[in-house]
């Protein structure tokens, strides 16, 4: 148990220690700008590009690890869009942001560093893969299903060509695509700025989609798949586990669409990833995590 806090502390108390002096200083959300910057264009990139670099190309190419961790992702999108569409009658917008809550997690600030310490170097390879085409495929089903709502005022094209131009220079992608170019050549504070105005009732089903049934649903395709590396299979489930990502709250912010539920959301994951975080690299760690699901 000790090992699991010495792994979490340094993450959930920069966190913490973050909330605290923003409260303190009151500082701006515009504040933060050039720490986004930094992380987003030069720090995350340049560690993917590094541990891609020099993973034999045969391990970047793997499709099948790839669309069965999508796939589970999005079977968790899809069930929290359905609920919130013809359960509780939401808007097409809303069921929208709603299920990027339940399903986007926070792996490209925490992802990285978390499941490198607690899995060491080999699983920089299927984290590198998570973060490259999973945010890419959320950067292309978010404005089509926002355009679909009618949120979304620009013609086809113009929306098409933004979404090309996004998955295409986003920093993650680049990295990652050009880490795979050089393998192929064989070169081998925010919490506290949104702060929690009211409790969403969507966040009853949200939450635990997030924090218990994406990892699940993670670990139940790779393993019915199969042919997977452990390491592989306990870095999908751990970035799974994962709070709400801060991009659901840029996403709606853009959109003008549940916005502040979308900061409480954020909020609430993230206080109870502490104990489930936890909770997942016990199980992780001791092996109770079994690598074969269906015999």
């Amino acid at each position: 148990m000790a090992d699991i806090v010495s792994l979490l502390l340094p993450f959930f108390g920069l966190i913490l220690i973050g909330y605290i002096a923003a409260k303190a200083t009151k500082q701006p959300a515009e504040a933060l700008g050039w720490l986004n910057t930094f992380i987003i264009y030069a720090a995350l990139p340049a560690l993917f590009f590094k541990l891609v670099s020099r993973t034999p190309i045969e391990e970047l190419t793997r499709v099948d690890f790839i669309v069965t961790d999508i796939a589970a992702t999005y079977a968790v999108f899809i069930l929290l869009f359905v609920i919130g569409r013809v359960v509780r009658g939401n808007s097409l917008a809303d069921c929208t942001i709603q299920s990027f809550a339940g399903a986007y997690g926070n792996i490209g600030y925490m992802g990285p560093g978390l499941a490198l310490l607690a899995l060491g170097e080999g699983a920089a390879v299927p984290v590198a893969l998570i973060i490259c085409f999973e945010n890419a495929l959320h950067f292309i089903v978010a404005p089509a299903l926002m355009a679909a709502a009618g949120d979304d005022k620009r013609s086809t094209g113009q929306l098409a060509a933004d979404i090309v131009r996004k998955v295409a220079l986003h920093p993650f992608i680049l990295s990652t695509a050009l880490g795979f170019a050089v393998a192929a050549l064989h070169m081998g504070v925010t919490l506290a700025l949104r702060p929690l105005k009211r409790i969403p009732a969507e966040i009853s089903y949200i939450v635990p989609a997030k924090l218990i049934l994406h990892p699940i649903a993670v670990f139940v395709a790779l393993t019915g798949v199969g042919g997977f590396e452990p390491v592989w299979i306990q870095a999908a489930v751990l970035l799974a586990s994962l709070p709400t990502a801060t991009n659901v709250f840029v996403i709606g912010q853009q959109y003008g669409i549940w916005q502040e539920r979308a900061s409480a959301t954020i909020l609430i994951t993230t206080v109870l990833s502490v104990v489930t975080v936890s909770l997942w690299l016990i199980v992780i760690r001791s092996g109770l995590l079994p690598l074969q699901l269906f015999p």
